[in-house]
C-alpha cells in the first residue's frame, strides 16, 4: 500500500493518499462542528469571530464594518485576515477563518453564499489629462492609455481584463510600445495615476468622498479625477461565504446585519 510516490526531484500523493487526506479533513470538519455547536449552546454571538477578506474591499469596508460590530456586538470582535481569494478559500476549507467576505467568481467549493452588494467600477485618471474633462467614459475610450493593473492573484486584476480585454495581451509583457504596469495595492496605483503614469479602474467604494465633491479639496486625490461608466458600469458582485459546517448561523447574520448598517455608497445591496 503506497500513499506517496517519490521520482527524481518531488514527492506525489497518490490516490489512496489523497482519499485518506480527505477523509482525515472530513473528521477535523467533523469535530470542528462538534466544538462549534458547543460554543452555540452558550452564546452564538460570545467571542471572536474569524473573518476573511480580500485585499480590494478591506480597506474600504473594514472601518465602518468594525464600528458597526463594536455597536452592535462588542462581545463579537472581529479577528481579521487579509488575503487573497485563492489562499481565503483554502482557510475556509481547512478552518483557520469562519467566513470571508470575497467578490466572485471564486471556484466552487460547496460553500454557503450571501449576496451582500454589487459594486460598479470607476475610471480613474490624472486630473491634466484629455480624458478628466468628461463627466462619464466608456471602455472603448480606455483602449489606448496605458491600464495600471494590479500584480497576479488579485481577482480584481481579472474583472479590469474583463472590462478591458485588449490588455489581456499585455499584462505579462513588458516589451513593446505600450506597457502594463503591476502595482501591490489599489492605493499605489492611485498614486502611479496621480504621477501620469497612466489610467486605472477602481471599485466604487474605494473613492474618496472628497474625490466626488463638487469642489474638491487639495489633497492627493485632487490629481486624480474619477469618471463613471456611461451606460451600465461594468460591476462585481461581493458576498459573504461560510461553512456549511459552520453552526453559529446568528454570528454570521449579525455580521450580515452590521455590513448592511454601513454607509456603502454608490453601491447596490442586495437581500
Amino acid at each position: 500500500m503506497k500513499l506517496f510516490e517519490r521520482s527524481a526531484n518531488e514527492v506525489t500523493v497518490t490516490p489512496l493518499g489523497e482519499e485518506i487526506v480527505r477523509q482525515a479533513q472530513s473528521v477535523l470538519e467533523q469535530a470542528a462542528a462538534i466544538k462549534e455547536i458547543a460554543k452555540r449552546g452558550k452564546d452564538p454571538l460570545g467571542g471572536a469571530l474569524a473573518l476573511g477578506i480580500i485585499y480590494t474591499i478591506g480597506p474600504y469596508l473594514l472601518p465602518d464594518l468594525v464600528r458597526q460590530m463594536i455597536a452592535k456586538t462588542p462581545q463579537m470582535p472581529l479577528m481579521l485576515q487579509e488575503n487573497f481569494t485563492v489562499k481565503l478559500l483554502e482557510m475556509l476549507r481547512t478552518g483557520e477563518i469562519d467566513c470571508a467576505i470575497l467578490a466572485e467568481p471564486f471556484p466552487d467549493a460547496g460553500l454557503a453564499i450571501a449576496p451582500l452588494y454589487d459594486e460598479p467600477f470607476m475610471a480613474a485618471v490624472p486630473a491634466n489629462h484629455p480624458l478628466a474633462a468628461k463627466t462619464q467614459i466608456t471602455s472603448e475610450e480606455l483602449k489606448n492609455e496605458t491600464m495600471l493593473l494590479l500584480g497576479s492573484g488579485h481577482c480584481f486584476r481579472d474583472h479590469v481584463l474583463e472590462v478591458c480585454p485588449e490588455f489581456a495581451r499585455f499584462s505579462s509583457n513588458t516589451e513593446g510600445i505600450r506597457k502594463s504596469f503591476e502595482g501591490s495595492s489599489l492605493e499605489t496605483i492611485k498614486h502611479m495615476v496621480a504621477a501620469g503614469m497612466g489610467v486605472t479602474l477602481v471599485p466604487r467604494l474605494s473613492v474618496p468622498k472628497e474625490a466626488l465633491a463638487a469642489k474638491a479639496r487639495r489633497h492627493e486625490d485632487a490629481f486624480v479625477k474619477y469618471l463613471p461608466f456611461a451606460g451600465d458600469p461594468p460591476t462585481r458582485r461581493v458576498v459573504l461565504v461560510w461553512r456549511r459546517s459552520f453552526t453559529r448561523y446568528e454570528a454570521i447574520a449579525a455580521l450580515r446585519n452590521a455590513i448592511y448598517a454601513c454607509e456603502l455608497p454608490g453601491v447596490k445591496r442586495l437581500s
